[in-house]
Parts: structure tokens; sequence; C-alpha cells
């Protein structure tokens, strides 16, 4: 008897894996790209986006940016004086660990660390991440930025949002059509608001949700250099130790 179409599976998702031969050309890359650059730096990130990615990509149109596998990217440099690309390149290899990428470029190591420390975007939280300060939602009226900002300079929140609050844990109710937290007038009332989040705690996904619901950005994106290669001296410099409990993973696999 033929199987049912009724139980069969339909992946409304589809990941292409890397073959032998993609990653084989991003291994050539890499080292085809070493001889036309004056440095190779390895860079780390903090709280990874890719649309932020891509405004480095656009900065950075001189040079040349790799991501991929951390053994692939040291065998392509080198991870002895035998198998190096370049006099000393293959020292970086104990620095390309956890989620990392390849910066090659002919920009001097202080203009890149001048841009990377001055190129710090906010974003909205992921699950997983520390929050840096408190966020509570004052007690009465419930304002878009839930208090962030003064209330003259702030609008009511909508009310299509008030269920989506309580189904999040938030005991607001409509009153006269506004979003209330206990008393409309919580201020005279002396009750006391609603603590979404406190800094140094570990935010999950309700909480995540909270803060993107009153626009509340409590993520930085940052690229930190952990340490170059100079082609003149054929030295590597440490920078910045790598962490990788700190840096959160890459999603693209090449520069291209």
């Amino acid at each position: 008897m033929p199987k049912s179409k009724r139980a069969k599976t339909y992946h409304l998702t589809q990941v292409t894996k890397k073959t032998r031969e993609q990653k084989e050309q991003l291994f050539q890359n890499i080292r085809a790209t070493v001889p036309d650059y004056k440095h190779c730096f390895v860079l780390g990130f903090d709280n990874m986006r890719n649309n932020h990615l891509k405004d480095v990509r656009r900065e950075m149109v001189d040079s040349r940016i790799f991501f991929g596998k951390t053994k692939l990217m040291s065998r392509a440099l080198g991870t002895d004086p035998s198998t190096a690309v370049a006099e000393n390149i293959h020292r970086l290899s104990r620095h390309i660990t956890g989620s990392v990428a390849l910066l090659f470029t002919n920009r001097t190591p202080e203009e890149v660390a001048a841009y990377f420390a001055s190129f710090a975007p906010v974003d909205f939280a992921r699950a997983g991440a520390v929050a840096t300060r408190d966020f509570v939602i004052p007690p009465g009226v419930v304002y878009a930025t839930g208090g962030a900002v003064p209330a003259e300079h702030d609008v009511p929140l909508g009310h299509t949002i008030e269920p989506e609050l309580r189904r999040l844990g938030v005991p607001t109710r409509m009153v006269r059509g506004k979003v209330v937290l206990g008393e409309e007038d919580g201020a005279a009332s002396g009750a006391e608001g609603y603590t979404v989040c406190k800094e140094g705690q570990t935010l999950d996904s309700r909480q995540t949700r909270l803060l993107k619901l009153f626009d509340q950005c409590l993520s930085e994106f940052r690229v930190r250099v952990l340490a170059y290669w100079s082609s003149d001296s054929g030295e590597v410099t440490e920078v910045d130790p790598v962490d990788e409990n700190a840096m959160e993973g890459v999603e693209e696999e090449e520069d291209e």
C-alpha cells in the first residue's frame, strides 16, 4: 500500500552544507590573498549581527574579510614554519579560536583599531545575553518606551499590544482605552512597577521580547582586534586575548 502524502515531512527551511570543493576554494583564496596585503588581522565579535557586519564590509571595501571554520583558516595561513604561507604568519593560528574572522588590509593597525573602537552600534538583546542595566516598567499608564523617557516626551502604548504583555507575564489591564499597570495613577498610589530585568542578569526569550516591545536596546555589536601580522616586520602582535565565551557565532563563511 503506498505511503500517505499526509505523513510526509516538509521542511520550510533548507541549509546547504559546504562542499569539499567550496572549502578547498576558501582555503586557496586565503592563501592567495596573503601576498596582496600588508596586514592580516584576527577579529572577534561580540553580539554578532549580520546587518552591522554589512556596514563593516562597506567601510572595509578596500580590504578582504574571510569567515570559515577555524581549523581551515589556521591551515590556510599555516600551522608551523614549514606550512606558513608567509614568514611567521603561522603564529596567528593560536588566536584563531572561537568565532573569529580574518581581515586582510593595507590600512595601518592604528587605523583599524581606531575604526573598530568607534564602531559600536546598539541592537536588541538576544536570549542568553547579559543585561547591561535595569529596566522597570513604572506603574500607571504604560508608555511606548516603558518609562525610559519622560511621559511628556513619550506616547501611551498601543492597546493592541496589551494582550501580548499579559501573555508575557506583565499584569496589565485596559482602563478607558489605555494600557495600565496597577492603578491608573501609579505615582499617587505608591505601587511598584514591573521589573523586566536587572543589570548582570542573563536574559531569557520572554525578557528579550519585552525589551523589544518597549524599544530597549541592551546589546552592543563590537568587533575586537585580537592580533595581527605585518608583512614588513614578519611579526605577530597580540592586541586583545580571545574570549570564546564573550563572542557569538558568525553565520557567513567567506567574503563573497
